[in-house]
């Protein structure tokens, strides 16, 4: 994967037009024009935001401010779900650009968690490293980066520096050439139609019969539904359409 450099880039340079406006009920002293930002899709709203923050807060007293949040549609946004996934959950059949509405009061206690600072992001975007280390490397690696590499990672992600990023993120991508790939796979599939906010199971990416597996072969153990033709799914990665691109990799497998 590490050498795929041209689509890694591609992934991390998607970028989704985004028009923010306040909403309505929101006390203003003048109007507030909207604004317009292209959110890169592996980031969170909390870190690509200031300036959205900032634009609003100059048209609004001090004292009608308080924590900003995010919603589409009357689905407040998760800060803690990167962009590009709560964009395919919620809007990507939607014209663009995406139409999101920001808010200072009324926080909604029971759909969205408090984010004081971006030190919650960290807190948030390392744990998630560690736990897809620990599938893949029994953790072996994260453990043996220095402090200053999982800095290095986070600020490369903050900043939106693409090799900042990935000169630390390619050794969690590793793996001896005898291993034939990592221990497990670590994924997560959202879905919209169900109460339970995602699947996730060890899945091995090798077959016991020593077959590499594909991503059809995950979809179709971990979640059939996603492959159905008759419940009309369009399971997405990156915006993407995964259907379509499991399909292209099984006709490949058996070529």
């Amino acid at each position: 994967m590490t050498d795929d450099k041209d689509v890694l880039r591609d992934v991390w340079f998607g970028r989704i037009p985004t028009c923010f406006t306040l909403y309505q009920d929101e006390i203003t002293e003048r109007e507030a024009e909207p604004y317009y930002l292209l959110l890169p899709r592996v980031s969170y709203l909390t870190l690509v935001t200031d300036k959205v923050k900032k634009h609003f807060q100059k048209v609004m007293r001090q004292e009608d401010i308080s924590e900003i949040w995010f919603e589409y549609e009357g689905t407040p946004l998760k800060w803690h779900y990167p962009i590009g996934l709560l964009f395919d959950l919620l809007a990507s059949s939607s014209a663009l650009p995406w139409n999101i509405t920001v808010h200072f009061k009324s926080f909604p206690e029971k759909d969205l968690l408090h984010c004081p600072s971006k030190d919650a992001v960290e807190a948030h975007f390392m744990s998630c490293v560690k736990e897809a280390d620990a599938l893949k490397h029994k953790s072996q690696v994260i453990n043996e980066m220095q402090k200053k590499d999982h800095k290095q990672l986070w600020m490369g992600l903050q900043n939106d520096r693409f090799d900042q990023f990935w000169a630390i993120n390619r050794k969690l991508m590793e793996y001896p050439a005898e291993e034939n790939g990592f221990r497990y796979i670590p994924f997560r599939i959202y879905q919209t139609t169900t109460e339970r906010p995602f699947i996730q199971k060890l899945f091995r990416p090798v077959a016991a019969d020593g077959q590499l597996h594909t991503l059809g072969d995950l979809l179709r153990e971990v979640c059939p539904s996603a492959l159905a033709p008759e419940d009309n799914p369009t399971p997405k990665r990156q915006g993407l359409d995964v259907q379509a691109c499991a399909q292209k990799m099984g006709k490949k497998r058996t070529k």
